[in-house]
């Protein structure tokens, strides 16, 4: 009779096939890595609550000022709108602070006066646009910029205007910028380290007389002011009490500076007694003397460069 054998430790194949199946293999542990976004918020100087706190005023912050742009989009009445900024105000959402940035020449009190006495203070209705405007009125402000920080302050950024020159006209001194926009009136011998111009419109043609001093950069140091001649030329005044009389029309101008630049280098023509040179004749240059003898002197000295 065949019969089968099973061996003594031995499981029957069935069962092996079963305790196969049934065995799970052995999970693996998980390491969570942190993402660099929980790395930069465990790196900040303040506490998750706090970060939460600010994080919940910003989103407020930002559906309230949704809410009052597209209340106003709307034509909502403005007593609504008024009863949106109320709220706003109650929340915290006032000016309660100016902070001016990059103002000298402009008194600030009268800047913190002008927002300060607005009727609503509240940052919805705060009229940044008409503040600017305001600003921008004095002379010194060449521009700038107002915006809301919230929840309380308002930030005014200026850019001042640089005085280059100091103008005289109808009787008075004027400090005007490299456009000749008049900032002030001023004294005249508090700002000896500026060159003087006069004649009327000298300001608005200040940058063409920079360009045309540019054409002798040895010459410019020299030069303490100029005037500008019947709206048409000008006339160049130096340190040592010379006038350098100058024709009409920018390269005839320029061409004319360097003309004497040369003469001046080669002959000194500056500090020698002379109250005038005329170069508006491009051929020929005259000289005004205080004196003969000093005349003589000087033409024996003339070495080319143009005529005398």
């Amino acid at each position: 009779m065949a019969g089968s054998t099973i061996k003594r430790g031995s499981k029957p194949k069935q069962a092996r096939k079963s305790a196969s199946k049934s065995a799970k293999p052995r999970a693996k542990r998980k390491v969570r890595r942190l993402s660099w976004f929980d790395k930069f918020i465990r790196s900040l100087p303040i506490t998750e609550a706090n970060l939460q706190k600010i994080f919940t005023a910003s989103i407020f912050a930002i559906i309230f000022f949704s809410i009052i742009i597209i209340v106003n989009a709307m034509g909502i009445p403005k007593q609504v709108y008024s009863q949106y900024a109320a709220w706003s105000a109650k929340a915290g959402f006032e000016v309660k602070s100016v902070e001016i940035l990059g103002m000298k020449e402009v008194d600030e009190l009268k800047v913190y006066n002008m927002i300060f006495q607005s009727e609503d203070l509240s940052m919805p209705m705060i009229d940044i646009e008409k503040i600017r405007a305001d600003i921008i009125e004095n002379g010194w402000v060449e521009d700038v910029r107002v915006t809301r920080r919230l929840p309380d302050t308002l930030v005014v950024e200026v850019v001042e205007r640089q005085p280059t020159a100091v103008w005289q006209h109808d009787g008075k001194y004027s400090l005007v910028d490299k456009n000749g926009v008049v900032l002030e009136d001023v004294e005249e011998s508090n700002y000896l380290g500026l060159p003087l111009i006069a004649g009327e419109g000298a300001n608005d043609k200040i940058n063409n007389l920079n360009e045309l001093l540019d054409e002798a950069p040895a010459l410019k140091p020299q030069v303490i002011g100029a005037k500008w001649v019947g709206n048409r030329r000008w006339d160049i005044i130096f340190k040592t009490g010379e006038t350098l009389s100058l024709p009409e029309g920018e390269k005839l101008a320029a061409d004319a500076l360097l003309n004497f630049a040369k003469m001046d280098g080669i002959s000194r023509l500056l500090d020698r007694d002379i109250v005038r040179i005329d170069f508006r004749d491009p051929k020929r240059a005259y000289l005004q003397l205080k004196n003969e003898d000093a005349k003589q002197e000087i033409l024996k000295n003339v070495d080319g460069g143009g005529a005398i």
